[in-house]
């Protein structure tokens, strides 16, 4: 059996991982951690008191790198789903999960069909001059843009060297307009809405075509098939994996 502790259980991501990691037969769950209210206020408290195989962390994107450090040098296997590490923290998170010999997985998205709109969106780039990306997510989620759309722009970028061929000089009447440029000149749009939980179009183009790729999360539980395999592969795998797909 795997001794998983779930970080932020009290969240909304946590509960419904709460429910998957306690419903699955191979795991059995040590550890409610969350500071609002949790059985454990911090991992410290809980490895304190509990064996932990696998760490899974829905937090907070102002916790999540200590969060990380602090697993990494106890002895903690890791998943991550908060979205918000900068690219530099998440060199240190491998350089250091490869000193440790722990395995570490961060996954800007955890639905299997979002994964697969990201490999299509990439698949799809070498054959378009122009793609820009929108994501559109509830109005409690602080980070902007989603790690998912930086996520797929990386993996476009990598089959693309610029996605604005063809456009005019460009002027901002209002600031941000244009939204984000980002990876090779893919831009990028966030917006925050009520009654969203995740979504994200690719809209790719060329002269005479128009190709969209979107991706729609109806509910939470479309992330659990993914947090399972993910808690399951680290406590097999000591290695540091950068997405979900590389594990599917």
């Amino acid at each position: 059996m795997i001794n998983v502790a779930i970080c932020g259980a009290n969240g909304k991501m946590g509960q419904e991982v709460v429910k998957a990691v306690t419903a699955s037969k191979d795991m059995t769950l040590v550890a409610k951690i969350d500071i609002l209210n949790g059985e454990f206020a911090s991992i410290k408290d809980a490895k304190e008191t509990v064996n932990i195989d696998v760490l899974i962390d829905f937090t907070q994107p102002k916790s999540i790198y200590e969060n990380a450090l602090y697993c990494l040098h106890n002895g903690i296997n890791l998943v991550i789903g908060t979205t918000g590490l900068s690219d530099d923290e998440l060199e240190i998170l491998r350089d250091l999960a490869q000193e440790k010999g722990l395995g570490c997985l961060i996954a800007p998205n955890f639905s299997t069909g979002a994964v697969l709109m990201m490999k299509f969106a990439q698949m799809a780039a070498k054959y378009f001059d122009n793609a820009e990306i929108i994501e559109l997510h509830h109005n409690q989620k602080k980070d902007a843009p989603s790690g998912t759309a930086v996520k797929t722009a990386l993996m476009m970028a990598s089959e693309n060297t610029n996605f604005t061929t063809g456009n005019c000089p460009e002027v901002e009447t209002i600031k941000g307009a244009r939204g984000a440029n980002a990876y090779n000149n893919i831009h990028i749009h966030s917006v925050r809405m009520p009654g969203y939980i995740a979504s994200q179009e690719v809209i790719l183009g060329a002269s005479g075509q128009i190709l969209t790729i979107r991706h729609d999360s109806m509910n939470r539980e479309c992330y659990m098939d993914g947090v399972l395999r993910a808690t399951r592969f680290v406590f097999e795998n000591k290695k540091f994996i950068y997405g979900l797909e590389n594990i599917l």
